[in-house]
């Protein structure tokens, strides 16, 4: 799609891959409504409209969609960026965090998309991308309910695409690695693997605008992650000795 003249809701645009995107979508010439949680953080994102709403509240998302529709009258493009994580044994998962991460990751934008892909469908155009995570095509120990939510993100992505077809709406599913953002610390458990190394938030901001350009329907950083999810796909028994070895 043609960003130059687009409107566009980035979520999760207080920091990371969210707002690094909005800064260069502005660049680009899109009208953008950089959503977060920190009012202070979106204020610095420079030529965009900051919205501040927590996701896990039931009615944000709906709330967010219709102050974007009321001030812009349409959105071509929608970014469900934001996303809440925590690391640890499940046993010790507090059952607040629990419905947090459904809530921000799945739930909220199953929402958004739900208010804004009817004016979609009546122009014939527009984009839906979704950022999901190697957690949910894989599973991650320490991370079921995290990795849970972004699978399920995944498949309501494919789901939409196979329905979408022959629409003019376009759906993209991003699939990142380990990314050099605040989420790790936010999850309670910093990164402290050798490899991967994370990437920077400048590659993937720039692989993701690329792929909303070009109308991909998938993008993995990198791409050679797509290697144990073929492995998985084709041997999973072999790749579950590999990860009770490898970690």
């Amino acid at each position: 799609m043609r960003v130059d003249g687009a409107v566009a809701l980035v979520t999760g645009a207080s920091s990371g891959i969210g707002r690094r995107l909005a800064t260069r979508l502005v660049d680009s010439g899109a009208r953008v409504f950089a959503h977060g949680r920190d009012p202070a953080a979106l204020a610095e994102v420079p030529g965009a409209t900051p919205i501040a709403m927590d996701l896990a509240d039931p009615s944000a998302p709906r709330a967010l969609a219709r102050r974007v529709l009321d001030l812009a009258g349409r959105v071509d493009l929608l970014v469900n960026n934001a996303g809440a994580g925590w690391a640890g044994p499940f046993a010790d998962l507090p059952p607040e965090d629990l419905d947090r991460l459904l809530a921000v990751n799945l739930r909220a934008p199953a929402h958004l998309t739900r208010a804004v892909l009817p004016g979609m469908l009546d122009r014939g155009r527009g984009r839906l991308l979704f950022v999901g995570s190697i957690a949910g095509r894989l599973g991650v120990r320490e991370e079921a309910v995290y990795a849970a939510a972004k699978a399920g993100l995944d498949v309501f992505a494919e789901s939409l695409r196979l329905e979408l077809a022959g629409t003019g709406v376009g759906v993209t599913v991003v699939v990142p690695g380990v990314v050099d953002t605040p989420f790790f610390e936010r999850r309670g458990l910093p990164y402290r693997r050798r490899r991967p190394r994370p990437l920077p938030v400048e590659r993937v901001a720039e692989a993701v605008l690329d792929a909303v350009e070009a109308d991909r329907p998938e993008v993995y950083l990198p791409a050679w992650l797509r290697l144990p999810v073929a492995v998985r796909a084709l041997a999973p028994g072999g790749y579950r000795r590999l990860t009770r070895r490898f970690g």
